[in-house]
């Protein structure tokens, strides 16, 4: 996996016109992306069109696009606008707002679990992350999974770092209350 500095590298030779920099970003960047997708609607054909149209507007901008401060945050951001849009447009999808009933859930790779205390914990955590309203499981989600900070996750989802701050103290809170009954 490149490191922050290398994928800022590999950006800008993509943006000079390097076929090889872009196909490494995709190839980099693909898995990462059909996860986040993955986690607004479990359209697979949706989320690989998505991406698609992603990579295709960035090689087709390329000489317009300024560097980003994080490649990761700029494409999540790109890809979640997409798939909203395309849901939006499409009527035989089911329209996604910030306000539908997402549901997200924890993949299956980042469910190791060394013992099992830590098995009836990652449990109960994911019984209770499924209770929670869908802008709070993602928040959570790109904060504890995706490691973004709050300013990431504030442009993002499209709210304020102080929004941010809010609405992760709000699911922790509800999830330590849920957990202590």
């Amino acid at each position: 996996m490149p490191s922050t500095e290398e994928v800022l590298v590999l950006w800008n030779l993509f943006k000079q016109g390097d076929w090889s920099a872009y196909t490494t970003l995709y190839d980099h960047h693909f898995t990462l992306l059909n996860n986040y997708g993955y986690k607004f609607t479990k359209n697979v054909t949706l989320i690989e069109d998505a991406i698609q149209d992603l990579f295709i507007g960035l090689w087709t901008n390329r000489q317009n696009l300024s560097t980003p401060v994080s490649v990761k945050n700029y494409l999540y951001k790109s890809l979640r606008n997409i798939l909203l849009r395309k849901a939006q447009n499409q009527s035989r999808f089911v329209e996604l707002s910030d306000d539908s009933s997402i549901l997200f859930e924890i993949s299956f790779d980042q469910q190791i679990i060394v013992g099992e205390e830590e098995k009836e914990l990652q449990t109960k955590v994911n019984f209770f992350l499924t209770k929670l309203p869908p802008r709070q499981q993602e928040i959570i989600f790109l904060r504890f999974y995706e490691d973004f900070d709050y300013q990431e996750i504030a442009d993002i989802m499209g709210i304020t770092v102080s929004s941010a701050y809010k609405l992760l103290y709000k699911a922790l809170h509800s999830m330590e209350v849920a957990l202590n009954k």
